[in-house]
């Protein structure tokens, strides 16, 4: 499994079109972008984008590119002869029809020709506005306005100067009226199609950034996942918040990095395990579903939660998704754990050594050195001492059994809304039922603007999948789970298609952090995925750790095939998604989430994070820089995980690796890379072979220490109070509470998938 590089390049792919002369033509007024920002734009041309009306002659990109059309520099300025009920998928342009003094014959056979001129070949610009523009021509051709010329400035339909006055422009003032009118009304309505599109998100569990096709993998299949990349923007330098799930969750969710609303731990458990747990995402925290709602949006989240249930009761639900904005959830309030399958293992394995095997270890110890002692007569072993001890370890040993008997029914359990339906959850088809609710919640909103967050369980350890996929991949468990996730998003695609909801969706996918490095069972079996050329993994914030798989899709806005390489953050949708909902940002709070329509559209070529700072829990682990009008982008380590095996990729002895303590090894200085030129992190940089090694670390360190002002004392949703099991938050489906066990599911679990 490989990834491809994307850490070296700067901004956008170049066009496959070189530049002449004479095409394309001079761009409007305005300062240029400065020089490397320039040379790093990278776009590539969609397989499907068509050249618009007569043939020119084939220009071959130096590079390699595919062949493009190229305007001829001797052809008329008008030789481009389009149909005004083509549908305009392109960038911006000038068109005209018909000219005075023509005679009526001339004129009717100009009602079917449009001539065309292309301002920019590789512009980009939100198609709506050329769509209303192409229907107003029409409408206009079949009302008999008259012939006239449009000069359509960039793509506001309500400016001025859309009508400007032309040689030749002959039209009466009643005519023009009703022209204005027709720009009002269907300027408007494409306003409002553009302006509350229908969200999708799907967030993977562990995915690494090595796993899907279109980032460089060719031995797993994920033809629905590289299908959202082909008709989108693919970012290669997309980054969580947080290297583990609750943490970068929040931060998802809020757009603020989790240590500011509490939800980074300072001990070395960073999320939670219990569903009995009183931690969780703050009720005063607001979520992009929060805003999403308030302007009309029916919303619902499908699948993994992580992020907390109740408080002080079991049904007061402070933490739960609909107090946080959802009016709909369905799937599991914690996580998926190897607990939840039975001979699956369990993650407490260092646990259980550190509180049960070493404490029975240490009983023992005692108990033979008094029993020698006692026999030498150097000591008299009182029988209460004796009996004592095997009480005791007798105490250890059943109290290991009651947890690992029943934490699998009392934590991994499924619900809907605030009714648990089945307790402990089945893996029976789960897949197939969180896809078949995300396709009922389509279909009941197909008229209103809607928000759904599908968090698969995949990846997540304990690995599943349904029949059908069983043994099917390359790469044993983990390959069926990931194929069979891709094969859920290439449902929810379909269903789009059959609605007729494709141009008006916008359908992001990412991970919530890198794959799992440690995830090896004990016969050696890997159920971890692949971070490709990226060093580390989960829980720690080397680039294997945070660099995660991002992907954007938005039909007649997004140019397909762009792939942008500037650093942008998981956070960064919160903000994006808010401003086309139409809702305001929160002003009473730091976002630290940044808009993406700029970058993604074109408007500006490099990520509005200069800086980029990476937590390990609580801890401030890293910080990114990327300079403005530069090319690198430095990051410093103020400390890093100690691996073990130290010549492996991970912290296989512990399973995740920790945030302080003697796990870490400090740096002083940070430990610093160039990672435009290293993305691999393998070669940290010195005052030697960086001339402004000392200036850098000190422009990252005062930006390290401006941030920390800006952070405030909140409580600590990951406290060891917070964190641990409290049985009267304990969710059950039996009133008496003697057997926490039901299935309200068994219905909808028996039904398979039609491949």
């Amino acid at each position: 499994m490989g990834a491809d590089r994307g850490g070296g390049s700067r901004g956008r792919h170049p066009p496959t079109c070189p530049p002449t002369s004479a095409w394309p033509p001079p761009p409007s007024p305005g300062p240029p972008p400065p020089p490397a920002a320039r040379e790093g734009r990278r776009r590539t041309e969609s397989p499907r984008r068509r050249s618009l009306g007569g043939r020119r002659p084939a220009v071959t990109h130096p590079e390699g590119g595919r062949p493009c059309q190229r305007a001829d520099p001797g052809a008329a300025e008008h030789a481009q002869i389009e149909s005004p009920r083509r549908r305009f998928r392109g960038p911006p342009f000038i068109a005209s029809a018909g000219a005075a003094g023509r005679g009526e014959g001339q004129k009717r056979k100009m009602l079917g020709k449009w001539s065309l001129k292309l301002e920019s070949w590789c512009a980009l610009r939100p198609a709506s506005g050329a769509w209303a523009y192409t229907r107003l021509v029409w409408v206009a051709r079949r009302k008999r306005l008259g012939y006239f010329r449009y000069d359509l400035l960039k793509t506001d339909l309500k400016s001025p100067a859309l009508l400007s006055s032309v040689p030749g422009f002959i039209m009466s003032v009643k005519k023009m009226k009703m022209l204005l009118l027709l720009m009002l009304f269907y300027g408007s309505v494409s306003s409002d199609a553009v302006s509350k599109p229908n969200i999708i998100i799907a967030m993977a569990d562990d995915l690494g950034i090595g796993d899907p096709g279109c980032y460089g993998n060719t031995t797993l299949r994920t033809p629905n996942i590289d299908r959202i990349a082909k008709g989108g923007v693919k970012f290669t330098q997309h980054l969580a918040a947080s290297p583990l799930c609750t943490p970068s969750r929040a931060a998802f969710l809020t757009g603020r990095y989790p240590i500011r609303s509490g939800m980074a731990s300072r001990s070395k458990v960073g999320v939670f395990l219990f569903s009995a747990s009183s931690g969780g995402l703050p009720a005063n925290e607001i979520t992009f579903a929060k805003l999403l709602k308030s302007q009309g949006y029916s919303t619902a989240l499908i699948g993994k939660w992580h992020l907390g249930i109740n408080c002080n009761s079991r049904d007061d639900f402070c933490h739960h998704p609909l107090n946080h904005g959802f009016d709909h959830f369905y799937g599991l309030p914690v996580t998926n754990l190897r607990d939840c399958k039975p001979g699956s293992g369990t993650v407490f394995t260092t646990a259980i050594h550190m509180f049960v095997f070493i404490p029975l270890q240490i009983v023992g110890i005692a108990l033979v050195t008094l029993e020698a002692l006692n026999c030498l007569g150097l000591f008299r072993l009182p029988h209460w001492v004796f009996f004592s001890c095997l009480l005791l370890a007798a105490t250890i040993i059943g109290l290991l059994a009651c947890f690992l008997h029943f934490f699998r029914p009392l934590n991994c359990i499924l619900m809907r809304n605030h009714e648990v339906v089945q307790q402990p959850m089945s893996y029976e088809n789960l897949t197939q039922r969180l896809t078949r609710e995300a396709l009922k919640f389509i279909n009941r909103n197909t008229g209103t603007p809607f928000l759904l967050f599908l968090s698969y369980i995949h990846v997540h350890t304990a690995l599943f999948s349904a029949k059908e996929f069983v043994g099917k991949s390359k790469h044993g468990m983990y390959g069926d789970a990931v194929e069979e996730m891709d094969w859920s998003i290439g449902q929810i695609l379909k269903a789009l298609d059959k609605k007729k909801l494709t141009n008006k969706t916008v359908v992001y996918f990412t991970s919530d952090q890198g794959a799992h490095i440690e995830e090896v069972t004990d016969k050696g079996d890997i159920h971890g995925g692949s971070n490709g050329i990226y060093k580390g993994g989960k829980a720690n914030n080397w680039e294997g750790g945070i660099r995660i798989p991002g992907l954007l899709r938005w039909p007649g806005v997004l140019q397909p095939g762009t792939v942008i390489d500037e650093p942008t953050s998981n956070m960064d949708l919160f903000p994006t998604i808010v401003k086309l909902a139409g809702a305001t940002l929160p002003d009473d709070r730091v976002i630290d989430g940044r808009d993406l329509m700029p970058l993604l559209q074109g408007k500006v070529l490099q990520s509005e994070h200069e800086f980029l700072f990476h937590y390990c829990n609580a801890y401030l682990n890293a910080v990114r820089w990327h300079p403005r009008n530069s090319t690198s982008i430095w990051k410093a380590f103020f400390f890093t995980p100690k691996f073990k095996p130290d010549d492996s990729n991970g912290c296989f002895p512990t399973h995740v690796c920790f945030c302080n303590g003697h796990y870490v090894m400090r740096h002083n200085p940070p430990l610093l890379f160039d990672i435009s030129k290293d993305p691999k992190e393998r070669h940290p940089l010195t005052s030697k072979t960086e001339n402004h090694f000392h200036e850098i670390l000190r422009v990252m360190q005062e930006a390290a220490d401006n941030h920390t002002k800006t952070l405030s004392a909140v409580p600590n949703q990951l406290s060891w109070g917070n964190l641990l099991w409290k049985p009267w938050l304990q969710l059950c489906c039996s009133s008496s509470y003697l057997s926490c066990h039901c299935d309200r599911e068994a219905k909808g679990r028996g039904k398979g998938v039609r491949l």
